[in-house]
C-alpha cells in the first residue's frame, strides 16, 4: 500500500504519541520527520545498550548540532531514558522529542508524569475511512479492520491472525503480566464476545473458570495495551435512572473478528452487528483525538432497557448515535434516539445504518454507514450537511 496521508496533526513541541502496535506510528513519523535522529527500542541491540546506560542518549544529543530532533520507538521498553529526556527538555536549547509507545503500562507504573507540561500527550489509531479514500471498503473493514500494518500487506488474513499472538509473545509473555498465558488465551476468547457490549466482569470470569479479580485484571492488561477500552453511561442531568456498567470495546474491528470464536450456533448478523458498531466506535475515537477539541464518547441506557450506542458530548454540542446492521430504516431502530431526545432536546440525534441513501425515519436523519465513515473528518463536523433542527424535531 503507498504511504498514505494521516489526519495525525504532529505538534511542534515534544510529544508522546501512543497507540497499538500496526498503527503506523513509525511510518508516519518517517515520513513527517526524515532527519531526525532514531533510537528504535524494538532493536535488541539498541535496547540493550540504552539499558545499561540511560546516559549514552545525553551523550547522542549533545553530539548533535542544535537544536535537534530525536525519535524514541517504543519507549516503555527502556522507561529509565525518562529522566533523561526530562533533563535534556529542561535545558530548553530547543530539541523537539517525540516518544513513541504501544503500551502505557510502565509508563505509569515508572511516572512518565515526569514530564507532565513538557511533552503533550497524543495518541494515534487505525486508519480513518477518511484517510483511505477510494481505498476504503466497508465490508472489507468489517472483515479485516482498519490497522495500517493489515492493510498494507499482501497476506492481510495473515497478518491479522498472527496480530494477537504478536502481543501475546512481545507483550504480556515476555513482560511477565499474566501467570498462566493459556488462562489469559482463554481469556481474550470469552471477552471477545463483550466486544460492543455492556461488560459484565462476573459473567467472563465465570466462563474463563477464574477470579472475578483476574478478570479485572486482565481487562487492564487490555487497556494499558492499547488492545481495548471502556466508555462509561452518559449521566449528565439524567431525568432517568441509568445504568452503571460500562460497555467494553476492542480497539479495532479486524482484531475483534480474529479473536471471536465463530461456529454453528453463531450468527454472522450478530458478529457483523458488533463489528459496525466497534468500526463507528474506533471512528468515533479517532475523530475525537485528533480534533483535539474537549469532547467525550458515552453511550446511554436506562435501567428500564433504553440504549443509546453513542453519545459524543462538548462545548460544541450533543450528538446521539444508534448503529443498526440493516439495509432499512425502521421505527423501532429510532426509538432510543427518540427517547433520548425528549430528555435532551438539544442533542442532534442519527442512525447510522448499512441502508444506501439518507432518509428521515420519524423525524430521525438515518445515514449509510459508508457515508457516515467516509465523511468523518477531525477538520469538519459529525455529520455534514445535517438538517436544519426544526426540521427534525417532534
Amino acid at each position: 500500500m503507498e504511504v498514505l496521508r494521516r489526519l495525525f496533526d504532529l505538534p511542534s513541541q515534544s510529544c508522546f504519541i501512543l497507540g497499538p502496535r500496526g498503527t503506523g506510528k513509525t511510518t508516519f513519523l518517517k515520513g513527517r520527520l526524515p532527519q531526525a535522529i532514531r533510537v528504535d527500542l524494538l532493536d535488541p541491540e539498541q535496547t540493550r545498550r540504552y539499558a545499561a546506560a540511560p546516559e549514552r542518549l545525553r551523550m547522542l544529543v549533545e553530539a548533535q548540532s542544535r537544536p535537534c530532533c530525536l525519535v524514541i520507538d517504543e519507549i516503555q521498553r527502556v522507561p529509565e531514558l525518562l529522566p533523561v529526556v526530562h533533563g535534556l527538555i529542561d535545558e530548553q536549547r530547543g530539541d523537539q522529542f517525540v516518544l513513541t509507545g504501544s503500551s502505557a503500562r510502565k509508563l505509569k507504573q515508572t511516572g512518565a508524569d515526569l514530564l507532565a507540561g513538557r511533552a503533550i500527550l497524543k495518541s494515534m489509531h487505525p486508519f480513518m475511512a477518511a484517510e483511505l479514500g477510494v481505498l476504503f471498503d466497508l465490508d472489507r473493514a468489517l472483515r479485516i479492520g482498519m490497522l495500517p500494518i493489515v492493510l498494507g500487506s499482501p497476506i492481510p488474513e495473515e497478518v491479522l491472525r498472527t496480530y494477537a499472538a504478536l502481543y501475546l509473545r512481545e507483550e504480556v509473555q515476555v513482560e511477565g503480566l499474566v501467570r498462566n498465558i493459556g488462562v489469559f488465551s482463554r481469556f481474550l476468547e470469552i471477552i471477545s464476545f463483550s466486544h460492543a457490549s455492556v461488560l459484565n466482569i462476573s459473567n467472563v470470569a465465570r466462563e474463563c473458570a477464574v477470579e472475578r479479580k483476574s478478570v479485572e485484571g486482565y481487562v487492564t492488561i487490555l487497556e494499558d495495551l492499547l488492545l481495548a477500552w471502556r466508555i462509561p453511561v452518559f449521566a449528565k442531568r439524567a431525568r432517568r435512572t441509568v445504568s452503571t456498567h460500562p460497555k467494553f470495546y476492542l480497539f479495532d474491528a479486524g482484531v475483534f473478528q480474529s479473536l471471536r470464536p465463530k461456529g454453528p450456533l453463531d450468527h454472522a448478523n450478530e458478529i457483523g452487528g458488533q463489528a459496525l458498531e466497534g468500526l463507528v466506535a474506533q471512528h468515533l475515537r479517532a475523530w475525537i483525538a485528533y480534533q483535539g477539541k474537549d469532547w467525550s464518547l458515552h453511550f446511554w441506557r436506562t435501567q428500564s432497557g433504553v440504549e443509546v450506542d453513542f453519545v459524543v458530548y462538548g462545548q460544541d454540542g450533543i450528538w446521539a448515535l444508534e448503529v443498526k446492521n440493516t439495509a432499512e430504516a425502521r421505527s423501532q431502530d429510532v426509538r432510543s434516539l427518540r427517547t433520548f431526545r425528549e430528555d435532551y432536546p438539544q442533542s442532534h440525534t442519527a442512525l447510522i445504518y448499512r441502508g444506501r441513501e439518507r432518509v428521515m425515519c420519524r423525524n430521525v436523519l438515518c445515514v449509510p454507514a459508508d457515508e457516515f465513515l467516509r465523511q468523518l473528518r477531525p477538520d469538519g463536523p459529525m455529520i455534514r450537511n445535517m438538517p436544519d433542527d426544526g426540521l427534525r424535531m417532534g
